[in-house]
């Protein structure tokens, strides 16, 4: 199909798409491709606009809300126009996969650059940056090692002194699933438990608001993403800068499975009509510049050793990650629901 045609019916089939934001495309290039995306324009456009001066590929972007962009590509099947789905959890990459609207794609490229770990065996999705989800706690009221691990929380003495975002927010739910992987469904079941018993408030708001409640004193500690603080360091929001740095980083679990941690990915759509572009893509991606632009600009850490860490992030000290394959995690996810409910985390 000629490209303007192409996107003019793009945009019809996008019109009307209940919580979208925009379309960006550049002008009229002999090759494009095409993403929807879970995660923030403001997070990836600059590592597009890279991709596409050194291709000459032109990238579409559809920005909106997770379900609502998989039940998108659900409906549209193979009349999608999506080459690429882009999330900001493995979690999602895995439903994505069980709904059948991605595909295998075999790349000698992405096997090498990313970890075994860190992707499908099959090639239905690839991690593209990894972020940690820690404990952040208060520098003038939690003294450093005070708190060691994540089943440290459930200790009567933090009562009344934590916060953290609902149960609803797949984070929460990947974390859950990894400790069901390494502790099972009982153990897993206590510590939701003894978070719910030592909540501050009732959960709420993103991993920026938690930062937020530690330093203005609602709790004492929280739990959240690691890139967040990174965001809220470097912005130029002054009242964000200031709440970041009355904040420090706990890793947990340094002694024994490590900290917990997640990826952004992508995969190649089953719909693609620009396969070797989105292949291309992703690649991109992938590579030592674009990981260097992660931590550099999103504050994320990259998939491998040996490319630099920005100075932020530089600055929270090395740590342990858990290396347990993620997609095992997402196993987990349905049965780290059913806990949460259960224990009355909403």
């Amino acid at each position: 199909m000629h490209t303007k045609m192409f996107r003019k019916s793009f945009l019809s089939l996008l019109a009307g798409a209940c919580a979208l934001t925009g379309l960006s495309a550049a002008t009229a290039s002999a090759e494009e491709v095409n993403v929807y995306s879970y995660r923030q324009e403001i997070l990836i456009r600059p590592l597009l606009d890279r991709f596409t001066a050194q291709t000459g590929i032109d990238v579409n972007l559809v920005n909106g809300k997770a379900d609502v962009l998989l039940e998108r590509l659900k409906s549209e099947g193979m009349n999608s126009p999506a080459d690429i789905l882009l999330t900001a959890d493995v979690g999602r990459l895995i439903r994505a996969q069980k709904a059948d609207v991605l595909q295998p794609v075999s790349s000698d490229t992405l096997s090498s650059l990313i970890p075994t770990k860190y992707r499908d065996p099959e090639g239905n999705w690839f991690g593209l940056s990894l972020r940690s989800r820690v404990i952040f706690a208060a520098k003038d009221r939690v003294k450093e090692g005070e708190i060691k691990t994540y089943e440290d929380l459930t200790d009567p003495k933090w009562k009344g002194r934590i916060c953290i975002r609902s149960s609803t927010n797949v984070y929460n739910q990947s974390l859950l699933g990894a400790m069901i992987a390494h502790k099972g469904a009982e153990e897993a079941a206590k510590w939701a438990e003894g978070i719910v018993a030592n909540l501050a408030r009732k959960p709420q708001g993103g991993d920026r608001d938690q930062i937020k409640a530690v330093a203005s004193g609602q709790c004492d500690v929280a739990i959240g993403n690691t890139y967040y603080l990174g965001k809220m360091l470097a912005g130029s929001d002054e009242k964000q800068k200031e709440a970041a740095s009355k904040v420090f980083v706990v890793w947990p679990n340094q002694d024994d499975r490590g900290s917990h941690v997640n990826i952004s990915g992508a995969g190649v759509t089953k719909s693609a009509k620009h396969k070797e572009a989105a292949i291309k893509l992703i690649e991109f991606l992938a590579s030592d510049e674009a990981q260097k632009v992660y931590t550099e600009e999103v504050f994320e850490y990259p998939l491998r050793d040996g490319i630099e860490v920005s100075e932020t992030v530089a600055s929270w000290g090395k740590f342990k990650a858990d290396d347990i394959e993620l997609a095992k995690i997402a196993e987990h996810q349905a049965e780290a629901v059913r806990i949460f409910d259960k224990a009355g985390w909403r």
